[in-house]
């Protein structure tokens, strides 16, 4: 039944990068394009928040690899052109993406921001071949939007996957289970899909060097090394995945927020203020959901990029800020060992929807839903005149942003003034 699949997984070339290039081609009268040009897209320094999110093929020539720092790139590549992100542009950018797709298959499910999978299974009366409709789509972001996709096609979602990495940009390729003797195995074991660094660390040492090696490794090892996840390896290595595409999204199990601090922190009143900024943004999110935590977890890296995270439950949930930040407060006590900080974090999970019946504390009641209902009032008040609308007077002259994490203060700026047509179909 899963081998009669047609799977399509799409994937924007250097998606970030070609956006800008795009939208400043469109409307902003440049005459070059940075996608041919050595550039890339790389976050603010001064917010220590400096990598190179996306790069151009010119600037992959010089090495420069998405994620390394800009000083490292600059070191590579002295005339490399660099720009900020604007997240509101990708968010447009990526809506018009997703709704091209869902044009040719109901089934979409969007994987990242750039990347999605289609299922397009039954649609084969439509086209001559699957081939065929990947060209459709492939040639109408490009004719119409402007920006290139690699689309790799297959019966499952891990060899789509891995198909669409092959030879880039603005190609098709198939990787059906009868090609995979000849496509997959030759690759590195890193190319893998799921294959991380200290994996393929682990692979190595026990001279697994290749996908084929991988494949004929006897799956009773890779479990005793690696554990359930080298059972997941295996399978993946032989084209085996039976995981259906999901248009809808999977509900939430937890909910994150993190902040990359703009200096390190050695204070404990500077840390405080950041958790307070995080606990704002994490509360508001939740509200928004109508879901209460009960189990919160901290995170800390510090300068020298250690990481250790503390997590407890409580006696009861919760989405109220002010609960929130005493809890994390209350973990990071616990926890901190004084070493200045660069990162931290704060995670809800093991939720409750509001609607659903919960065993109060002697603490809830009356008083606490007044609480929610004045927070609730000061979201409402930040959604119709934004974020800076309402802030604590704890911010006034700190550079710790009042809503920190989630939509930072970095991605919330945007020099662009987008149009407000569908983007540019």
């Amino acid at each position: 039944m899963f081998e009669n699949r047609v799977i399509f997984h799409v994937d924007v070339n250097a998606a970030y990068l070609s956006w800008e290039a795009v939208y400043r081609l469109r409307h902003l009268g440049a005459k070059e394009d940075l996608r041919s040009q050595a550039a890339g897209v790389a976050g603010d320094t001064a917010m220590r928040h400096g990598i190179i999110l996306a790069k151009s093929i010119p600037a992959k020539k010089y090495g420069i690899r998405t994620g390394e720092s800009i000083l490292k790139a600059k070191r590579k590549c002295p005339s490399l052109i660099l720009v900020q992100p604007h997240y509101q542009l990708y968010e447009k950018a990526s809506k018009a993406f997703i709704e091209i797709l869902k044009e040719f298959s109901p089934a979409v499910e969007q994987y990242s921001i750039d990347e999605a999978f289609m299922d397009m299974t039954g649609t084969q009366t439509l086209w001559h071949s699957p081939e065929a409709a990947a060209e459709t789509v492939r040639k109408r972001m490009r004719d119409e939007l402007g920006f290139t996709v690699n689309i790799g096609i297959s019966s499952n979602k891990v060899l789509a996957k891995m198909a669409s990495d092959f030879e880039k940009p603005d190609k098709v390729h198939t990787l059906f289970p009868g090609e995979i003797g000849t496509k997959l195995w030759p690759l590195p074991v890193s190319d893998l899909f799921f294959a991380g660094s200290k994996t393929v660390g682990k692979l190595e040492s026990l001279g697994i060097y290749t996908i084929r090696e991988l494949a004929r490794t006897d799956p009773e090892i890779l479990k005793s090394h690696l554990k359930k996840y080298g059972e997941i390896l295996w399978a993946f290595a032989n084209g085996i995945d039976t995981s259906p595409v999901e248009p809808e999204p999977e509900a939430n199990k937890g909910y994150g927020n993190s902040l990359t601090l703009p200096f390190d922190v050695t204070d404990i009143r500077q840390a405080r203020l950041a958790l307070l900024g995080l606990s704002e943004t994490l509360g508001a999110r939740m509200r928004k959901d109508q879901v209460m935590a009960q189990v919160f977890t901290l995170s800390i890296k510090t300068w020298d990029f250690h990481c250790y995270s503390h997590q407890k439950k409580f006696s009861d949930p919760t989405d109220l800020t002010e609960e929130i930040y005493k809890r994390a407060v209350l973990l990071f006590r616990q926890i901190w060992k004084g070493e200045p900080i660069r990162h931290l974090g704060i995670r809800g999970s093991c939720l409750t929807r509001k609607d659903m019946p919960v065993q109060e504390s002697l603490f809830q009641g009356e008083a606490y839903e007044k609480r929610r209902r004045a927070e609730m009032t000061v979201d409402r008040i930040r959604q119709r005149y934004g974020a800076d609308a309402v802030k604590r007077a704890a911010f006034l002259d700190t550079p710790i942003d009042h809503m920190s994490g989630g939509i930072s203060r970095e991605k919330r700026t945007v020099l662009y003034k987008l149009p407000a047509e569908r983007y540019e179909r």
